[in-house]
């Protein structure tokens, strides 16, 4: 590699003072003109092993034959500027004109260079020189002429060039490796799943056509617009991958996908029920996991796309042909039907659907808001007279009681039905021999796995409550619910018992409930149970001592929403004597003694045993109450207001909870003789099934109320 005298060079020479006049510059042809040569050709030697070492090879063609002239005019110059210039350091050397004669090659090497370096910027102070260069850095990038340096690499790209010299073989199987991680990344986002049942190989191994088009996009693309599009394909899809996530979580707890217009607000819920589970401190800390994930999900993605489009332009020809042949084998598969398994084609457009789905999601809920509203102004019942409403059970004292989670499930899967079933048996033989007796059905909830608000107004309002838009629409409204209408007749007063309200409840006027009993007014004194603020046992005690055992001068049409068998059902209360429970500081003890949520919260096995214990719990604490302080005009109608979540009713299944009524009186039973319901508090697989909506007009109807829409 020759030595490089470009313009850099030459303009140092131009930078001699104006006092040296040229004239005066020794011949070419003069002996001191043939020692100058002599040292250029030594210093070109030192300066191409400099070069070779530390220069790359792309700079090589700098360096042209005519450069030897350039150097050959440039000695004497040198040695005139010393002449000019002396300096005392000069006398070091013990011939003075063979330092001169040195000089000028000496100026053009940069600082980092030996001692000799050193002493010849020494003598030319007029000649400056980098005072770090980097390797791989020409000297030819350093303008002097304008006092200026240009950029230097960056430290960990010169680390990593180095590294990359250093460990070559390890350098490409870390960019291989890499490579496939975000090729593995950008494939399980484009096919992942929205349902954790639906997760297997077959599911990953296929061709999605998103990266098909988005691969040539980006081949032909330039390098700007591409990683432009590069990165808001990436964000995208991270996006879409986040909300496959919450699809999972959503199908996994409430048997539905996230919908992206109306369930952000159900956040802030889930946030109390991980703060109840698992203490503020665990809750916050499952709340900064989930943000970290979102955040490196995003970033993963898109550093993923972003790296396999520049990978694509700097290998167009194998990108091209590579994306040809997978193009080419999509509309094969597709044409053919190609399939690994029913419902799994070689050819996907899962993320395509998955746009188009939620899209559509969005114009279905847009467009329901304005319907609903219409829908709800229809009543069947609005202007019925007070004294046609519910003609068939004056005098009677009435409960609706919701039992949290009580599902279909509880009476018929395999593992809860034993335990729950005895236990419905048993407490169907002490209703009996106290002589209740009782007809159950199947109602079909609005809501699934939780959301328990969306179950208790689509049983009250006759609507079908099934998302939140919903509920804000109706409870802002003026529809006569099951509790207003008794109230509207005049002959009751209402009373609501809701252990499970902790804040302002601004719905009890849409339900007409005239004294509302929440958390805080109920006297208790003991430990919460997980997300239950108080057992059931102690909630039904304190109405009976604030509620129901006072005088009054009406009936009572109580509703009372039972909490100890919501999820994550650990620790479960336990049935005391009566005479014991007090103020429910005797349940410290069974609550320390009691299981932990973390204890099952990940096993779907004692997930159901303890689920189907906290049924038997709420239906014993209820019937037990019934028993000891109902009579004969007592009316107990009570149901479940949803399944419990996937992992413990199964996946795929139904919607349907039980329902019962209970009485002393057996007129109140023959009302609904048509229903066809079953005896007992079991009812029937061939059970009629109603949707839960409908038994408001149904119940009202049997007990003789009468139309007036």
């Amino acid at each position: 590699m020759s030595f490089n005298t470009s313009s850099r060079q030459l303009s140092k020479t131009d930078e001699a003072p104006e006092d040296v006049p040229s004239q005066e510059v020794t011949p070419v042809d003069s002996p001191e003109a043939e020692t100058a040569k002599a040292e250029t050709a030594k210093a070109e030697t030192a300066k191409a092993e400099t070069a070779e070492a530390g220069v790359p090879e792309a700079d090589a063609p700098d360096a042209e034959a005519p450069e030897e002239d350039a150097a050959e005019a440039e000695a004497p110059e040198a040695e005139a500027e010393a002449e000019a210039d002396p300096e005392p350091e000069a006398a070091e050397a013990p011939e003075a004109p063979e330092v001169r004669e040195a000089k000028a090659p000496e100026t053009e090497t940069p600082e980092a260079q030996t001692s000799e370096t050193k002493a010849s910027e020494t003598e030319t102070p007029e000649t400056e020189t980098p005072e770090a260069e980097s390797p791989g850095v020409e000297a030819s990038d350093v303008d002097t002429s304008e006092g200026e340096v240009t950029p230097r690499p960056r430290r960990w790209r010169r680390v990593w060039g180095g590294w990359r010299e250093k460990y070559p073989v390890a350098a490409r199987v870390l960019a291989w490796t890499t490579t496939a991680v975000a090729l593995g990344i950008v494939v399980v986002a484009l096919l992942m799943p929205t349902q954790a049942d639906k997760f297997r190989l077959a599911a990953f191994v296929r061709l999605p056509v998103e990266a098909i088009f988005g691969a040539a996009l980006l081949i032909v693309l330039p390098r700007k617009p591409r990683i432009a599009v590069a990165v808001f394909a990436g964000l995208g899809l991270g996006a879409l991958t986040v909300v496959n996530f919450l699809d999972i979580g959503f199908n996994e707890y409430l048997g539905r996908g996230f919908n992206v217009v109306l369930d952000w607000s159900l956040f802030s819920d889930a946030q109390g029920y991980l703060q109840d589970t698992f203490g503020k401190g665990g809750a916050l800390g499952i709340a900064a996991l989930a943000v970290t994930l979102v955040i490196a999900v995003l970033a993963l993605v898109t550093m993923s796309v972003i790296r396999l489009g520049n990978l694509a332009a700097r290998n167009t020809e194998t990108a091209t042909r590579t994306t040809l042949v997978l193009a080419i084998a999509w509309v094969t598969c597709a044409a053919l039907g190609v399939q690994y398994a029913a419902g799994i084609p070689i050819a996907s457009e899962h993320t395509m659907q998955a746009l188009q789905f939620k899209a559509e999601q969005v114009r279905r809920t847009l467009r329901d808001e304005a319907e609903f509203a219409k829908i709800a102004k229809k009543d069947n019942f609005a202007n019925t007279p007070p004294d046609q409403l519910l003609t068939g059970l004056r005098g009677k004292d009435m409960m609706i009681t919701f039992i949290e989670s009580y599902g279909r499930s509880a009476i018929e899967d395999p593992v809860m039905a034993p335990g729950v079933d005895a236990t419905l048996t048993a407490e169907n033989k002490k209703l009996t021999d106290a002589g209740f007796a009782a007809k159950s059905g199947w109602l079909t909830s609005a809501t699934y796995g939780g959301s328990s608000w969306l179950g208790h107004s689509t049983f009250m309002s006759g609507l079908w409550i099934s998302n939140q838009q919903r509920y804000r629409t109706v409870t802002a409204g003026e529809r006569l619910t099951l509790p207003g209408a008794f109230k509207k007749t005049g002959a009751w007063d209402t009373v609501g018992v809701m252990p499970g309200i902790q804040k302002a409840w601004p719905e009890q006027k849409f339900y007409g409930i005239d004294k509302l009993y929440d958390s805080h007014k109920l006297g208790y004194k003991g430990p919460k149970f997980s997300w239950s603020t108080m057992p059931d046992q102690y909630a039904l005690t304190a109405f009976e001592r604030l509620v129901h055992s006072k005088k009054h001068d009406k009936p009572l049409m109580s509703t009372i929403i039972l909490t100890s068998s919501h999820q994550p059902w650990a620790p479960i209360p336990e049935l005391v004597p009566q005479d014991q429970v007090g103020d429910g500081s005797i349940y410290h003890a069974i609550e320390k003694a009691g299981k932990k949520p973390a204890d099952i919260i990940t096993d779907s096995t004692k997930s159901k045993q303890e689920y189907g214990k906290s049924i038997q719990y709420s239906v014993s604490s209820l019937i037990d109450y019934l028993v000891k302080y109902g009579n004969k005009n007592t009316v107990l109608i009570f149901l479940g207001d949803h399944q419990p979540i996937a992992r413990v009713s199964g996946n795929h299944a139904s919607r349907d909870v039980p329902v019962s009524i209970v009485a002393k009186d057996p007129k109140v039973l023959d009302k609904i003789a048509d229903w066809n319901w079953a005896d007992g508090l079991q009812p029937k697989q061939d059970t009629p099934v109603w949707k839960m909506n409908a038994f408001r007009d149904r119940f009202l109807t049997a007990y003789g109320s009468t139309p007036a829409p």
